[in-house]
């Protein structure tokens, strides 16, 4: 999983670090995850995903904020819909109805997958972060599931 993320530092805007994190960083950015998957294909892992409270408080318990990678020779054939159907699964296990992601503008193929699998742009933060010498924008996207009361 380490490995997956630090090339998307490394790559792309679609991690927002500059610095490869160590191992110890990454299972602190993991400890608040209330559910972690892996996608493994042939005994390695291709992806994985999970899901983090929006707010540390019992009354948003009804939220989460996506988070999922998949490397880069594995997109585009299917594993990434694949993951985000089971974190909606897993996730409504648990009485998660409303799904947040926070995407890099400059992270087209994301936004567009969002957009595919029914995501709609909430928010916007300007100019609020730089990596690789280049400005961008901070986009929060949000679906709510058909059954969410």
């Amino acid at each position: 999983m380490l490995a997956i993320f630090n090339f998307f530092v490394r790559e792309s805007f679609a991690a927002y670090a500059e610095t490869e994190l160590t191992l110890g960083q990454f299972a602190k950015m993991l400890e608040q995850a209330r559910i972690i998957l892996t996608l493994r294909e042939c005994e390695t892992t291709v992806g994985y995903g999970y899901l983090s409270p929006y707010k540390p408080f019992a009354n948003f318990a009804r939220t989460a904020v996506l988070t999922y990678f998949i490397k880069p020779s594995c997109t585009g054939m299917g594993y990434g819909t694949g993951l985000l159907e089971s974190l909606f699964e897993k996730g409504r296990e648990i009485g998660i109805r409303n799904y947040l992601a926070h995407i890099s503008s400059r992270n087209e193929q994301s936004l567009n997958f969002h957009k595919k699998h029914g995501f709609k742009e909430v928010g916007r933060f300007k100019d609020v972060a730089i990596k690789f010498g280049e400005i961008f924008d901070v986009v929060w996207v949000q679906k709510q599931l058909e059954d969410m009361q």
